[in-house]
């Protein structure tokens, strides 16, 4: 998958931002490796294409997508790891113990949602959520 199949490029410039070459292969990069990855993950893969652009513009640029909620950050057990939003936004619940992970998607939230929104007057942006606990195999 490619950043023009799911019109990242168009949601760039309609924001009022450029789509640098730099930018551009760093979203390619994340579209291709589709699944959680760490700065150091989406620099390794970029590097390799391109050796003149360093790990700086790579955390910047990841930092810029995030901002724009084009891609989600997610830290888990510390380390912080990069995800393409893509159009239906999906959560991960993570095993404590054996680090299984299931994914699942937002509807599951709307009823949360509702309630911050009409009980505490809170529009919670629930993009990405990482709900860690303990699987059937670890129970």
């Amino acid at each position: 998958m490619s950043h023009t199949e799911i019109g990242y490029d168009k949601v760039i410039r309609e924001l009022g931002y450029r789509l640098t070459p730099q930018r551009e292969i760093i979203m390619n990069t994340l579209c291709e490796i589709n699944e959680h990855a760490t700065v150091h993950d989406v620099y390794q893969r970029v590097y390799a294409l391109v050796p003149s652009i360093d790990r700086a513009t790579v955390y910047r640029t990841l930092h810029f997508f995030r901002e724009l909620r084009l891609i989600s950050a997610t830290d888990i057990n510390g380390e912080t790891f990069y995800e393409v939003s893509g159009v239906i936004p999906h959560h991960h619940l993570i095993c404590r113990v054996c680090g299984a992970e299931k994914e699942f998607e937002d509807y599951h939230l709307h009823d949360l949602i509702n309630h911050l929104r009409e009980k505490h007057d809170f529009v919670p942006e629930i993009d990405h959520l990482v709900i860690t606990g303990r699987c059937r195999d670890c129970i």
